[in-house]
């Protein structure tokens, strides 16, 4: 017996899913096939040929559940010089197509994701909506990025039908990356609400639909609609992956970070920002110095105010429930306390009614960057309070259509608050800005640019202005970076199996010469190396440290050295006895790394003797 060869894709969804039927119903499973009318008989429902019941169907489903579980045979470049804190960030920023990332993503994430929340093109006749390609994704990918993106208007004739195209197979995709109390949140408004939830109820099941919660996008009438209506709102339409837990914490949010360290009469505490929410434009009395009165300290005035008026501040002055930070840089916070909680946590209800708007996300761009750069972006406040209600400290956010990267500046901001530990994925398509945008004008060649950029910004920001000081004297820890990850295709070459004549041996000779070294030559060893981990299920957090044995560079997956992968040239079997020293779970070596057959051979029984798994790419 040999060592296993990784194929080179991304999950195979189909016999997953095969093989969970199976484990359940495996009468139900013979020569490798699904007998569906057993299946279906199994469950109560029996084929009685009427073809009138509902369904929900549109040209081209059948090929999106075909393309949603094709599998991917591209791969994520890292790229540590976009990054930041790539050495200990926890957070990941995708730039590729979407569909394929997701399914890139299957391995690694499967069943891991606490929440996602994603804003897709309304699908408004001048947003982009493309159509993907069945035969070749990754060469349909490449295209895309290197041309400006089309609109879909209604004048195509296929106007709901390409909307509905492009999101059937992310649904599905991103369905199996949710834990199972994970819960799913989507933008959009009145052109594709019906269809969304059709999808959706499709996708989780109708049972698993939470709520429909109605933003009032807009503060000023809008009178172009010749209807004479203003069009003032939009939808956030909420699932969840298993019905039968409580998604919304409401009055219910846990209470751990309540202490007393100062043994106030008035019970357990935390700490809680007063920065405000509103322009001195929009609620002047909110902008006001705030200053210590027992050492005369000036704290000075957030950007958007602070949360309470003069008169309320200073009643918590009095009552001794502010917590001055030492560093004048940093911002005071409130005592909140537990008696409190239940007063201060009012159920959440299906209308955001927050005095938060289109226009106020645009202003948070816009005083980030000092222009304006990006239409219609969500606010960050919308999107905190989403996932301060159904997160935990730890738990997993993605949005795999994150635009401006508003989810990210939410995350940040809200474990800035509460001293989270939440971690981001995000994942958006590089689409060009039109080279008339003050986008373009400033620098930015696509919409990844401005994303990547907004975090670097909003993370500077943040860790200013919560360089405050904890109730036990150390700083609080933020974690404002992100690993930089590209959609690529393999970094393995793959073999062209396009006929060859007689006469034209030559070119056979060629061929076979390009495979004796599969790796691209453009290719780095940190890139194969992402590349396995994502096939083999690693998450792409996990820290990758090279060391050397017998003057040959190895690589240690993980903190406790869960994979070794050595791409090194002329191993052998002494060095893979080494490699056993560090006890990892598997090492991976390249097919082009040993000396010799005989050399893979004897790596195969040393390791197997060691009870560590070979496997080749």
């Amino acid at each position: 017996m040999m060592p296993n060869t990784m194929d080179g894709l991304s999950m195979n969804i189909e016999q997953t899913n095969l093989d969970k039927l199976r484990a359940v119903f495996p009468e139900c499973v013979s020569e490798g096939k699904l007998d569906i009318d057993k299946l279906l008989s199994l469950c109560g429902e029996y084929i009685d040929n009427d073809f009138e019941k509902y369904k929900f169907e549109w040209k081209g489903k059948a090929d999106c559940l075909r393309l949603a579980q094709k599998r991917s045979t591209g791969t994520l470049r890292p790229c540590p010089e976009e990054s930041v804190d790539w050495d200990t960030t926890q957070n990941l920023y995708i730039e590729g197509d979407n569909l394929e990332v997701l399914k890139l993503l299957q391995t690694a994430y499967y069943r891991k994701v606490k929440m996602i929340y994603i804003d897709p093109p309304y699908n408004t006749g001048n947003d982009f909506v493309y159509a993907d390609d069945f035969a070749d994704p990754m060469a349909r990918y490449k295209e895309v990025t290197q041309q400006t993106t089309k609109s879909n208007p209604e004048t195509m004739g296929r106007y709901h039908t390409n909307w509905l195209n492009m999101m059937y197979p992310r649904l599905r995709l991103a369905a199996n990356l949710l834990r199972d109390d994970g819960v799913i949140f989507i933008s959009i408004d009145d052109v594709e609400i019906d269809n969304l939830k059709k999808l959706c109820n499709e996708v989780f099941g109708e049972e698993n639909f939470v709520a429909q919660f109605i933003w009032q996008s807009r503060q000023n009438k809008d009178n172009r609609n010749i209807t004479g209506v203003s069009i003032d709102h939009e939808y956030v339409v909420c699932y969840t992956k298993q019905f039968g837990h409580r998604v919304f914490r409401g009055t219910d949010r846990k209470t751990e970070q309540y202490k007393n360290p100062d043994n106030d009469p008035r019970g357990p505490w935390t700490s809680a920002n007063m920065v405000g929410l509103a322009t001195a434009d929009a609620r002047p009395n909110l902008h006001y110095d705030l200053i210590n009165p027992a050492d005369g300290r000036n704290y000075g005035c957030p950007e958007k105010g602070w949360r309470y008026d003069r008169n309320t501040m200073n009643r918590l002055i009095q009552e001794g429930r502010i917590i001055w930070p030492d560093n004048p840089e940093g911002r005071p916070r409130k005592k909140s306390f537990l008696n409190e909680l239940s007063d201060n946590l009012p159920g959440f209800s299906s209308i955001f009614n927050t005095g938060i708007y289109t226009n106020t996300a645009t202003k948070e761009i816009g005083g980030l960057f000092n222009r304006y750069l990006f239409d219609f972006p969500k606010p960050v406040e919308i999107i905190k309070q989403l996932i301060s209600q159904v997160s935990n400290a730890d738990d997993i956010i993605l949005d795999f259509f994150s635009g401006s990267a508003t989810t990210a500046h939410a995350v940040m901001q809200l474990n800035a608050e509460d001293g989270g530990n939440r971690r981001f994925i995000l994942v958006q398509l590089p689409e060009l800005c039109d080279e008339k945008s003050e986008a373009y004008k400033a620098g930015y060649k696509n919409i990844c640019e401005i994303g990547k950029e907004r975090i670097r910004r909003a993370g500077k920001k943040i860790l200013e202005e919560h360089a405050q000081v904890t109730m036990e004297g150390d700083k609080q820890s933020l974690d404002v970076g992100f690993r930089v990850f590209k959609l690529d295709t393999s970094n393995l070459k793959t073999w062209d199996a396009t006929p060859i004549e007689d006469e034209q041996l030559d070119l056979l000779y060629q061929r076979m010469n390009t495979m004796f070294h599969r790796v691209k030559p453009e290719r780095t060893d940190l890139d194969m190396i992402y590349e396995i981990m994502l096939k083999l299920g690693v998450p792409l957090t996990y820290t990758v440290t090279p060391f050397s044995i017998n003057n040959k560079t190895i690589y240690g997956v993980g903190d406790d050295c869960l994979l070794l992968v050595c791409l090194a040239e002329n191993v052998q079997p002494e060095d893979v006895e080494q490699m056993t020293e560090y006890a990892p779970a598997k090492i991976i070596i390249s097919r082009d790394s040993f000396a010799d057959d005989t050399a893979m051979a004897n790596a195969y029984y040393i390791l197997r003797d060691h009870g560590i798994e070979l496997k080749l790419v």
